[in-house]
């Protein structure tokens, strides 16, 4: 089975801007100074840092059988103080990540649809679409944010 179409559409899906926002969308023209302003109980860099954290466990997860993941719910958030140097780290560590997802997606040596040998009955395709799913989720939520607090031009 020639499964490119089907590896073409997921790398689609995990980049974005079909049916919600990519990233550099949801980022846009974002004043430095509403980064980390809050509307509600979240703010934008925790929502990204959330989504680099949960995408982080679920690439380790499905690459590295002795990956251990965070305590849940509170090691899916942020851990650190808000600085420019952690909103870098988050922005860089999130591109990384799912740069590498993608390419663990274009890996035709990887059977997307095989079980993860370590994964409890998992496969390579759900976990893709798991990133993939949650972070358009809290892309969402990053625009919320944005149009509460008035950042938002879209």
């Amino acid at each position: 089975m020639n499964d490119s179409v089907l590896r073409d559409q997921l790398v689609e899906f995990l980049k974005g801007g079909q049916a919600h926002l990519t990233v550099d969308e949801a980022l846009a023209n974002l004043d430095p100074k509403m980064r980390n302003a809050k509307s509600g109980s979240s703010s934008v860099w925790a929502e990204l840092e959330h989504m680099r954290i949960a995408q982080q466990d679920i690439l380790r997860y499905t690459v590295d059988p002795k990956w251990k993941s965070p305590d849940f719910p509170s090691g899916f958030w942020p851990t650190v103080d808000f600085s420019d140097d952690a909103w870098r780290a988050t922005v860089e560590g999130f591109n990384a990540d799912l740069q590498e997802v993608i390419d663990l997606v274009r890996n035709s040596s990887t059977d997307l649809t095989a079980e993860i040998p370590h994964g409890e009955g998992r496969t390579y395709l759900r976990e893709v679409l798991l990133i993939a799913d949650h972070n358009a989720y809290h892309l969402g939520q990053i625009v919320t944010i944005r149009k509460a607090l008035g950042a938002w031009k879209g």
